[in-house]
């Protein structure tokens, strides 16, 4: 997945405001202890990191 696409994805999810505050400041057990922000910045794939904020937050199937 491009990252382009992951944003895109973040922004239809959580609204254009809230999608970057969310990735900065929410700490996911998904991700290793790790926020959005930090699981990509540490070199994780795009899709792993999408997969497991729909896990966290319950994404609808249809925007997966």
């Amino acid at each position: 997945m491009k990252l382009t696409v992951f944003w895109e994805r973040m922004r239809v999810h959580f609204g254009e405001t809230y999608a970057d505050s969310f990735a900065r400041d929410h700490v996911m057990s998904e991700l290793g202890g790790r926020t959005v922000h930090q699981a990509l910045d540490e070199g994780w794939e795009t899709k792993d990191v999408w997969r497991a904020v729909c896990a966290a937050v319950d994404v609808p199937a249809s925007r997966r």
